[in-house]
């Protein structure tokens, strides 16, 4: 068949004889490349018309990512087919043809692959997020790896495609293998530069492995508390509760102390503090708090609990605990009881709201209290001089 193809090109290349040999050369290959380019479209657009199954869709969804590509490269290997045929052109300058279409085609086949695994995880990903979890813990989990490592992974075929395709030309080659042999002070140069990228690459798969963070995990950081929004290949985006970011260097969580509090489990524990009057009737008040957790749809039904866990000179505080699924969850559990909370203390128990508390002792001077002169109330009394007798600084009497 390719001996077939070539006599045709011939058969061309004749018909045109009254041209200069290397403009007929040119206006074969440009033909060539526009036949293949077209006829990549056509089968890209008959395969995208198969009706609808799961399988089908699958199969339409991969060529509808990788028609370009896949136009694109059955273009470079028609002109490589052609090139043969391609008789205006010396021997150096076909050469050089052949070389620049195979670094084209090595790029191309690289981009392809890059395409190919990303579409492959990003379906694992949206199979995990059709699945239902009681925990989400293991979902979370299984998307950090899958996000990270195909970050890093993306990165790893670029650069080998991109090595690969530079090593066809031999100036380059010899320029690589020059570079390695004298790489003392060159490869301290480069790994000082490039020191960030590397550290924050191998912790990158580190978090991978180890996973210290999640996606959607709830941490402390720098007293915000943090949602885990992204995690690229160098860097976390953490979603603060306000929608502002924090950009943070993935080499952080390896390094510095933070707070998780969903490594082990999205459930969490919310804890809302009352501050209640020491008249407060805290066994009744008790029964109520643990009624309005009841009824609340967001409380799991596993943690419960309503203590006095500090008081003061005016008042005590009753800390509440109550436990969800999740952190948000958690939060609106919190307000959601504190709302209640106070709403049915202030309707049915008012005596138990805080109050500031003073007392008004009388001095022992047998002078009684006077409630419309405020002087009397003080102790030990203040004998203010009668208006008028103010004479100055330096003034005798």
């Amino acid at each position: 068949m390719s001996q077939h193809f070539t006599n045709i090109l011939f058969a061309f290349s004749s018909a045109f004889s009254w041209l200069p040999p290397y403009v007929v050369s040119v206006i074969m290959l440009g033909c060539v490349g526009l036949a293949a380019f077209y006829v990549g479209h056509w089968a890209s657009a008959l395969v995208l018309r198969i009706p609808g199954t799961r399988s089908a869709a699958m199969i339409r969804n991969t060529v509808g990512a990788l028609s370009r590509p896949m136009q694109i490269m059955i273009t470079l290997l028609a002109l490589l087919t052609a090139l043969p045929a391609a008789t205006g052109f010396s021997y150096a300058a076909e050469q050089n043809v052949r070389l620049f279409l195979f670094f084209l085609l090595i790029l191309i086949v690289g981009f392809a692959i890059i395409i190919i695994f990303r579409l492959t995880t990003a379906a694992y990903l949206n199979r995990l997020a059709r699945l239902e979890y009681t925990d989400d813990i293991m979902a979370r989990a299984h998307q950090t790896q899958i996000k990270v490592l195909r970050r890093l992974g993306e990165i790893l075929i670029g650069i080998v495609t991109v090595a690969t395709a530079l090593m066809l030309f031999p100036s380059v080659k010899q320029y690589g293998v020059s570079l390695f042999a004298s790489a003392g002070a060159a490869s301290l140069v480069v790994g000082l530069s490039a020191r960030g990228l590397l550290t924050n690459l191998i912790a990158g798969v580190q978090i991978a492995i180890t996973q210290p963070i999640r996606m959607e995990d709830l941490v402390v950081i720098n007293g915000d508390w943090c949602w885990v929004e992204e995690i690229t290949a160098t860097y976390v985006v953490l979603r603060v509760w306000d929608w502002r970011r924090h950009i943070v260097p993935l080499s952080y969580f390896l390094e510095n102390r933070f707070e998780n509090w969903t490594h082990n489990s999205a459930a969490i524990t919310g804890v809302v503090f009352l501050w209640l009057d020491y008249e407060a009737p805290m066994d009744e008040i008790r029964e109520v708090l643990r009624e309005i957790v009841r009824s609340c749809p967001l409380w799991d039904g596993k943690v419960f609990d309503a203590q006095v866990a500090d008081c003061n000179a005016e008042a005590m505080s009753v800390r509440v605990i109550a436990s969800a699924r999740n952190a948000m969850q958690s939060w609106d559990l919190r307000c959601d009881i504190r709302e209640k909370a106070i709403a049915h203390i202030r309707q049915h128990f008012p005596e138990a709201l805080p109050r500031r508390r003073m007392a008004f002792v009388a001095p022992d001077t047998g002078i009684p209290l006077n409630m419309s002169d405020p002087d009397t109330l003080l102790s030990p009394p203040i004998h203010r001089p009668p208006a008028g007798s103010y004479m100055g600084p330096g003034s005798t009497s």
